[in-house]
């Protein structure tokens, strides 16, 4: 009887370990350094938190970024973010998917700093063959300098699906059989901190306060939920196989919480849209009938 109670509470103890370590890696605790590549100012980035979290600084003399290890060709990346406090306008933080190359593919998110007491914004891009000006831009809710949120992409056969702490803000549906373009290449998941104040403020009026450098933007969550196609061939049939979770039928459209979560953003929160600008794109782009 004292065996079998041994072993009942040594078994019991490896399976509180095993879900609690099962449980660590959902917070996103895997280590930045299994799937993840510094890019540029190396020596503007810190890891923290035994590789748990990485900070990127910018100052006058450089920003810097970081980038996947592999090429993927669907999944949901997902990251949690703090974004540089104080007046950061013309500061740009990115997370983004890319193929790179003069006819990339790209999935955006952009969060543009603004001046101090007023709201940072993010800016959401799709690219094609290069092809971007598909702009739509969001005040957030909630101040993203003081604590992290989650940011995320799906991005499978049927849509991609961009996430605010799990509320979906924007949907780019795949109507390639219609003649629009959708985002099929090879792509890394990068991030960084750069100086955009040739634009990103209040259209490029609102320069960069140096007092206030370095900016610093955190990131936590390095796990990998993504189809790699390293060298291989015949990427959608590989990467749009219903074995991976995010291309199951429960990815393949938005519930309608999802949906009704969404229209409610959209109507308090988006303050540009690209189909509705009729000075920029008198005729809307052909995506933007399928894409409300």
């Amino acid at each position: 009887m004292n065996m079998i109670k041994y072993l009942f509470e040594f078994v019991s103890v490896l399976f509180l370990m095993f879900t609690a370590n099962t449980r660590a890696r959902g917070r996103g605790g895997t280590d930045f350094d299994v799937h993840y590549v510094v890019t540029w100012g190396q020596d503007h980035i810190l890891k923290l938190n035994q590789g748990k979290e990485v900070q990127l600084s910018m100052d006058q003399s450089s920003g810097s970024g970081f980038e996947s290890k592999s090429h993927y060709g669907s999944g949901f990346f997902q990251m949690r973010i703090k974004l540089p406090p104080r007046d950061s306008a013309g500061v740009v933080t990115a997370f983004y998917l890319t193929s790179k190359g003069n006819t990339h593919d790209e999935v955006d998110f952009e969060f543009l700093g603004n001046r101090q007491g007023k709201p940072t914004a993010i800016q959401t891009n799709v690219f094609t063959n290069g092809q971007g000006g598909r702009e739509q831009k969001f005040v957030l809710w909630f101040d993203p300098t003081t604590s992290f949120h989650t940011y995320g992409i799906l991005w499978n056969p049927y849509h991609i699906v961009f996430y605010v702490d799990k509320v979906p803000i924007r949907v780019f549906k795949n109507n390639k059989r219609s003649g629009v373009n959708y985002p099929s290449k090879p792509m890394q998941l990068e991030t960084s901190l750069w100086n955009g104040e040739a634009w990103a403020t209040n259209g490029g009026k609102d320069k960069i306060n140096w007092a206030y450098a370095p900016f610093k933007a955190q990131f936590q969550g390095f796990s990998d939920h993504g189809c790699h196609v390293n060298g291989q061939s015949n990427i959608a049939n590989v990467c749009g196989s219903t074995k991976y979770w995010w291309n199951t039928r429960t990815y393949s459209r938005l519930s309608a919480n999802e949906q009704k979560a969404m229209e409610n953003v959209r109507a308090k929160y988006m303050n540009y849209d690209y189909c509705s600008d009729r000075p920029r794109y008198p005729v809307p782009p052909s995506e933007c009938r399928w894409n409300i």
